[in-house]
């Protein structure tokens, strides 16, 4: 194998297939990049059993070949050399040059790397940057908890009447749900969920992308697909589901407040400081259209600040997971943050002001006060 690369070129193709190298990989070969040049273009892919990723730069070819290296190694020496990129196979070592820079790596056995998985056809296209938002805000409810798998992924549904892709996730504590309008080929009604860190890192990595297409598991343990022009990810579900959200959002309130998420994400972070951990944080909404936020205990210290809210249905105080709050705030991309509220005691529900109902739905449960 003999090639030259532009640096640029080289080092997107190499960033994005070195998201899906696992931090741990079960067998050492599974932390090498598989490098394929033929036909003017350099494939670079990576692949452990559940995800895959592959992608392809323009690369002057002048020997073809295919050569597996480790990973990590060449995303770091790609990312600081600049310049044309020479790539050459010399027996079992890998020249790179670039510059006044050279390098001598080794390379893994490629009879041992296991064979990619074939994705099945596009299902239905959305454009990246819609794709990125939506999971990026869904995945604030990831849990974090590698106890019970299911709840470390992303729930997607495909309602064909509707025409539309909802994305869902929960840590049981709070529920975040966004529905996106997309085209279809003819797919049927379908949910799958899938691991919430690979989907939010190939949508990240497809962010910039007009459209891309997607491919939803049939049934259990299948393969989710995200394609894009240049680039293919692959990601096994999940075996099992989220819990069904629709009955979880009310849809009465006794209580709607608005308020200006800016002033309320540096109220609530001020206020936090006193907070022990998973000690509550206090949210009063006045009738004089302020939101009093309140934190510590009388043994400890404590904190007191408000912002201005308009609201509507009477005074009312309620308590939150002051961390669990800044993550809903922090996943909406509107000015200000309604609060839609029941009781002192009930799920609220946080959404966007003046959005619509297919944007983001944040459910919080509350923290009971003594």
């Amino acid at each position: 194998m003999k090639l030259t690369a532009d640096h640029a070129d080289l080092a997107a193709a190499v960033s994005y297939a070195a998201r899906s190298l696992p931090a741990r990989p079960p067998v050492p070969i599974l932390a090498g990049l598989l490098l394929d040049a033929a036909d003017g273009r350099l494939r670079v892919s990576a692949y452990d059993y559940e995800v895959s990723a592959d992608t392809t730069a323009p690369a002057a070819v002048t020997e073809p070949g295919r050569v597996l290296v480790s990973g990590r190694l060449l995303s770091d020496i790609v990312s600081t050399v600049r310049g044309t990129v020479h790539l050459e196979l010399r027996g079992p070592r890998l020249v790179l040059k670039a510059g006044s820079a050279r390098f001598i790596l080794p390379t893994l056995p490629l009879e041992e790397y296991p064979a990619r998985p074939e994705p099945a056809a596009t299902a239905g296209t959305l454009p990246g940057p819609d794709l990125a938002e939506a999971v990026a805000q869904v995945a604030s409810a990831v849990s974090k908890d590698d106890s019970v798998p299911i709840l470390t992924g992303i729930g997607l549904h495909h309602d064909r009447q509707a025409a539309t892709l909802t994305l869902y996730a929960t840590d049981r504590y709070r529920f975040a749900v966004r529905t996106l309008p997309w085209k279809t080929a003819g797919l049927a009604d379908t949910s799958a969920v899938i691991p919430g860190r690979a989907l939010a890192d190939a949508a990240k990595a497809t962010a910039d992308d007009t459209t891309v297409g997607l491919t939803l598991p049939t049934s259990g343990s299948g393969l989710f697909t995200l394609r894009s022009e240049h680039a293919t990810t692959t990601i096994r579900a999940l075996d099992g589901e989220l819990p069904k959200y629709g009955a979880l959002f009310p849809t009465e309130f006794a209580h709607t407040a608005t308020v200006e998420i800016a002033a309320l994400k540096a109220a609530a972070q001020r206020v936090a400081l006193v907070a022990t951990k998973n000690a509550p944080i206090k949210l009063t909404f006045t009738a004089e259209s302020t939101l009093v936020l309140e934190g510590g205990s009388d043994d400890d210290a404590q904190a007191v600040d408000n912002v201005h809210t308009s609201l509507t249905g009477g005074e009312l105080t309620i308590a939150f997971n002051p961390a669990f709050l800044l993550d809903g705030l922090n996943a909406l991309t509107t000015p200000s943050v309604q609060f839609d509220l029941t009781s002192p005691t009930t799920p609220a529900v946080l959404r966007g002001h003046g959005s619509d109902d297919q944007a983001l739905r944040y459910l919080l449960m509350p923290i009971r006060l003594s």
